[in-house]
């Protein structure tokens, strides 16, 4: 155990992969979790699993582009349990798009998804852990956001700025008694949403697994296990980190 004991912890896109493991991994440590997510039946199925073995769960629908939902999301979270002591910013999406083939609204939907929610889960966030003076988020980025990355440049751009945000975010903060970092996944995570992408695009999903050193698939529950980590007191000086979980790719 890490300490987690009565925390409370916020997951978005804890419906399937990254989320729903971190969730897990929160509720095995003592947290109670709250889940978000647009999808109903993987957000309600991840808060059952949480129950099933005597954790406390909340799923609490939610769109994370839109101001209002995630305002909604944070009260409601106040309301069940009184507190929020660490955030996953985690919902997001993966699309394999060429640079001059992209339009307009897929670069509007990335960027609202990727990196939008992201400020907007943050703002809500910060505004009630800065008046508790303490609190601990992880944003998901990704390799992309660290080293380039042809054939999926909007991805890119989006965790990019992720990484951005989350290292300024953290100087801003620091003063605060919040640490706020970044976990930086592989592109081939063993996910709902990398699986779509083989099915969709083998030769990108191909490109992806050739150039990691440990010639495998990464796994939700190794970033989950990160994730966690960097909210507990284990890594109380650790803020403005955007920390790789990718199989050695960006050793290269």
């Amino acid at each position: 155990m890490i300490g987690l004991e009565n925390k409370v912890a916020l997951v978005t896109g804890g419906s399937s992969g990254i989320g729903r493991a971190t969730a897990l991994t929160f509720a095995r440590e003592g947290a109670k979790v709250v889940i978000a997510d647009i999808n109903i039946i993987g957000g309600e199925e991840t808060a059952r699993m949480i129950k099933m073995k005597g954790g406390q769960a909340l799923f609490i629908k939610t769109d994370v582009t839109r101001a209002t939902e995630v305002e909604s999301l944070i009260d409601q979270t106040i309301q069940k349990y009184g507190r929020l002591d660490c955030a996953h910013n985690n919902a997001g999406m993966l699309e394999g798009i060429p640079l001059m083939e992209g339009t307009e609204a897929q670069w509007d939907r990335i960027m609202n998804l990727n990196l939008k929610s992201v400020w907007l889960c943050m703002k809500y966030e910060l505004r009630h852990m800065t008046r508790h003076g303490a609190g601990a988020i992880v944003n998901t980025s990704s390799v992309a956001g660290l080293v380039g990355s042809p054939g999926t440049a909007f991805y890119a751009a989006s965790k990019w700025g992720v990484n951005g945000l989350t290292k300024s975010a953290a100087v801003e903060f620091a003063k605060s008694g919040i640490r706020i970092n970044a976990v930086c996944p592989a592109g081939i995570m063993n996910t709902t949403m990398y699986i779509a992408q083989m099915v969709k695009n083998p030769a990108f999903a191909a490109q992806l697994t050739s150039v990691i050193p440990m010639e495998r698939d990464g796994f939700p529950e190794e970033v989950a296990e990160v994730v966690v980590w960097l909210c507990s007191d284990a890594a109380s000086y650790i803020t403005g980190h955007t920390l790789p979980v990718d199989g050695g790719r960006t050793a290269i």
